[in-house]
């Protein structure tokens, strides 16, 4: 060959490797509503900015006719592009080939773009759409996936992995997703399980289709393994991007400013009707975040699972920082299991990437129940407190209503070491309500009256008068400030400012053992 002729055949071999071994796969994918890899690089990447490595890697595997089958890329694409003017790395596996099944060189491929995302210090992104392990080539795909999982768990709080299921994703395939920190499912597409359906109802006789068994909206309000679900990948690519311009690129580095337009000083006059003075009424605590936040800018992860608890991403006065909310909309805003571990998860996760924590506190304790109590609330409530207890980036919290017993405790109150504790006035810090502790303190006092109803009442609003009221939690130093409610966003925007510089040292250990 000519060496004038030979960008020529590069750009040729190239555009080959992109289109794939079969047009017609591209045509199946097409129509089973799904993009090609290369599809989907274009909408998560800024235009014109994904560098791909590897190209041209092919599989050295034999038998079963292996041998006659090596396309170009085999089966994944790998590169790195930028997010909004920022390095992400990416995997996306083409279905197209092999069914996006991972064999050894597959894998390779994946564990070199791990390896330059570490070294970089920038976010992984894995495009998720591929059949499990590669069968004909045997132990050495299930080795593949055990380098997957040992990096994911090295880059653990190192930099941000985020796990985007587009297809498939069964066996050992779905560990690599519950190992990151964010996982994105596009319904009727995406399904998720160790084992599948067959193999469910050969075991268990129980029969399930592969959505019902693993599909997103299980993964959503169910397993609560899904962060977010969408409609169309589109809108799921969107969102990722979104949540990456919320997050540093690494461990060493804080989250992105971003100027706003939404003045810091601005009060929210709103508050004062969105939260109802009565602690017995419900109201949506998203509301109260929304006009905090931003241009009323949120992220929320995991909606739909644990919603008694919400937790998101927000910027105030320009600052990225998570909110972990009680939701009394949804079971009173108590703390269960469920919500135990999904604010452990995602407090962990904020102290992990150096993004201040703001708890939003309303809480009437936690959930009762012989289900609950066998099912481990002590446990699974210690996640919760472990996770506070053990973070170090500036930590805010503010009463909203009420804040009760050992929940009060583990939602970031100042005896656990948050930094700054605010209340608003409609505050009842205490250890139960007045009405409750009255039973408990006056029981027989209460039992022995002519009148027990009216000595009940009595009792109650001594209890209150003494020990519920507003600034009893500020007279003991527990609470720095009882705030107008309207002041809420400054205070917290003054607040998180001064903390900025906030530096913590830790004993010398290894690491941790949080509760199991």
């Amino acid at each position: 060959m000519h060496p004038h002729e030979r960008p020529a055949g590069l750009r040729a071999t190239r555009e080959a490797a992109r289109r794939g071994p079969d047009p017609a796969a591209t045509d199946r994918q097409h129509d089973k509503g799904k993009l090609t890899a290369h599809e989907r690089l274009e909408l998560l990447l800024d235009d014109g900015t994904f560098t791909e490595v590897e190209p041209f890697r092919r599989h050295r595997a034999t038998g079963f006719g292996l041998e006659d089958r090596r396309p170009h890329s085999d089966g994944v694409v790998t590169g790195w592009g930028l997010v909004h003017g920022r390095t992400v790395f990416v995997y996306a596996q083409d279905f197209r080939i092999f069914g996006g099944a991972l064999g050894e060189a597959h894998a390779a491929k994946i564990h070199k773009l791990m390896d330059l995302a570490e070294a970089a210090g920038a976010p992984v992104v894995g495009l998720n759409d591929g059949a499990g392990a590669r069968i004909q080539e045997g132990v050495t795909a299930l080795a593949g996936y055990g380098g997957i999982f040992r990096r994911n768990t090295r880059m653990s709080g190192v930099v941000p992995q985020i796990s985007v299921m587009l297809g498939p994703c069964a066996g050992g395939a779905a560990y690599s997703p519950a190992l990151s920190d964010f996982v994105f499912m596009v319904g009727g597409i995406a399904q998720m399980f160790v084992t599948g359906p067959d193999v469910v109802q050969a075991v268990t006789g129980e029969r399930v289709s592969h959505d019902g068994l693993g599909g997103a909206a299980v993964h959503a309000a169910t397993s609560g393994v899904a962060t977010l679900t969408y409609e169309d990948e589109e809108s799921c690519l969107h969102d990722v991007r979104f949540l990456l311009s919320l997050l540093p690129a690494n461990n060493r580095e804080l989250p992105p400013d971003q100027p706003s337009t939404d003045p810091p000083d601005r009060t929210g006059d709103a508050l004062i009707d969105l939260v109802p003075a009565d602690s017995s009424r419900t109201y949506d605590v998203r509301r109260v975040l929304a006009e905090l936040a931003d241009d009323g800018e949120f992220f929320e992860v995991q909606p739909t699972w644990a919603a008694n608890l919400v937790c998101a991403l927000a910027r105030l006065g320009g600052q990225v920082v998570g909110v972990v909310a009680n939701q009394p909309a949804h079971l009173a805003g108590v703390l269960d299991i469920p919500a135990s571990e999904k604010g452990a998860g995602f407090v962990s996760f904020c102290d992990a990437f150096n993004i201040p924590l703001v708890s939003l506190v309303d809480v009437p304790g936690f959930l009762p129940g012989v289900d609950q109590e066998h099912g481990g609330i002590i446990r699974h409530g210690a996640k919760l407190l472990y996770a506070y207890c053990n973070a170090t980036v500036p930590r805010v919290s503010v009463v909203l209503r009420k804040a009760y017993g050992g929940a009060y405790i583990v939602m970031d109150s100042r005896s656990i070491g948050a930094d700054l504790a605010f209340a608003w006035p409609t505050n009842e810090i205490a250890v139960m309500g007045a009405e409750g502790a009255a039973d408990v303190v006056f029981r027989r006092q209460i039992a022995a009256a002519d009148d027990p109803a009216a000595m009940r009442e009595q009792k109650t609003k001594e209890y209150r008068a003494e020990l519920v009221h507003p600034y009893h939690a500020a007279e003991c130093g527990l609470i720095d400030d009882v705030i107008d409610p309207r002041d809420t966003r400054p205070v917290l925007i003054r607040s998180l400012e001064m903390l900025r510089s906030k530096h913590a040292e830790l004993p010398q250990r290894k690491h941790g053992a949080p509760p199991q």
